[in-house]
């Protein structure tokens, strides 16, 4: 197996506090690691790096954790780039448009789909993405969600069924129809092929108790659950994500403080998708709070046609850095660290030893750059060890 120094690092954050400076970021300035085929197998002073088969030269840029976008809905067809202008001159944001995507999905080939879904995984590796979460939930029938988590498995190992995304037009009048459809045949044909369970659960979508029915269905079938939750209104869900110690509960643009201490009282993480506020024009959810409360907090794209089109996770963190008063080493440790806690692993999201051995290399000689630079292409290489 090859091994790979890379050296002459300005500036190295690991995610490791036992390594460096001993902050929770484990930062090391004019670093090296050693890495082979899969993980990290030396960190420290460059002056100190082992010889390995090869040796890169870092050129005296800062290196980062591969980020980890633990929310994404990349299998789609279409676009609706008229509901942005729309919400730009004023319309509010009330996720009605979700119909359209499914429309668009559903009259899309298979290779129509994985088209897509490339292209946008192709751009999120570009910034630096190396572990990307992909849901279903734009046919919203049997066999629509079992080919869109075919195209997911083919892009990522974080595959998440979501056919409760919105109750789709065939069932407007026939609501509990749908929901025993999820509860059947829909979950038997999609539980063998997804990791995770999701369900949207907010004003206009499924309420807590549609949510815990098909969560609790999901589960015996071998699903771990995750939740959209608060996104348009204090929905309750919350409440429903610790209780079912879901891996992560996304969105909470509407929090309280009982909100706030259940969490912080959890092991679920609050995953803030700051590009649908941005492409929405809502509130954004406050991260100082969950913060100051000791939540756990991600930070991911949220990637989708409708509500947030956006496959740069810097672009997230300078956004989470601007308008929802994190530090830019908060923002960083969110969109790695974090993003890796809310998929509940512990070999990504990190350069400790024994991680795999993901990283970007910044065209730039320190990570504040992510955020210093808004809009810029601040990433100049990505490693992933599962595309090496």
């Amino acid at each position: 197996m090859t091994t790979r120094v890379l050296k002459h690092i300005s500036e190295l954050t690991t995610n490791d506090p036992s390594l460096g400076d001993e902050s929770a970021l484990g930062r090391l300035f004019d670093a090296a690691f050693v890495f082979d085929d899969d993980q990290v197998l030396w960190v420290g002073p460059s002056s100190d790096a082992p010889d390995a088969d090869e040796e890169i030269d870092a050129g005296d840029c800062a290196v980062v954790p591969g980020f980890v976008d633990s929310h994404t809905h990349l299998v789609f067809a279409g676009e609706r780039s008229d509901e942005f202008e729309a919400r730009m001159a004023g319309v509010h944001y009330d996720g009605g448009g979700i119909a359209r995507t499914v429309s668009a999905s559903r009259a899309a080939t298979l290779d129509d789909l994985r088209r897509g879904t490339q292209k946008r995984i192709a751009e999120l590796f570009t910034g630096g993405v190396t572990t990307v979460e992909i849901k279903s939930g734009y046919e919203l029938t049997t066999e629509g969600e079992s080919r869109e988590l075919e195209v997911a498995r083919e892009f990522s190992d974080e595959v998440t069924w979501l056919g409760a995304h919105v109750v789709p037009p065939e069932f407007t009048n026939n609501r509990e129809g749908y929901v025993e459809l999820l509860k059947s045949s829909m979950l038997d044909a999609c539980a063998p092929l997804a990791k995770w369970a999701d369900v949207f659960c907010d004003r206009g979508a499924f309420s807590v108790d549609e949510a815990r029915e098909v969560l609790t269905c999901a589960r015996a079938k071998g699903l771990a659950p995750r939740l959209h939750a608060n996104q348009l209104a204090h929905s309750g869900a919350i409440a429903l994500a610790v209780e079912l110690d879901c891996a992560s509960v996304d969105h909470c643009t509407y929090l309280d403080d009982h909100d706030i201490d259940l969490l912080s009282a959890s092991a679920t993480v609050a995953t803030l998708l700051p590009g649908a506020e941005f492409s929405t024009r809502s509130p954004y959810p406050s991260a100082r709070r969950l913060l100051d409360a000791g939540v756990s907090v991600a930070l991911a794209t949220d990637c989708n046609p409708g509500s947030s089109y956006v496959t740069s996770m810097a672009f997230v963190i300078a956004l989470a850095v601007r308008e929802m008063a994190m530090s830019v080493d908060e923002a960083l440790f969110a969109s790695t660290k974090g993003g890796a806690l809310a998929l509940r692993r512990g070999d990504i999201g990190h350069l400790g030893i024994g991680a795999r051995a993901d990283f970007a290399i910044l065209d730039a000689p320190r990570a504040a750059h992510l955020a210093y630079r808004p809009g810029g292409n601040v990433v100049a290489t990505t490693r992933s060890s599962s595309r090496d």
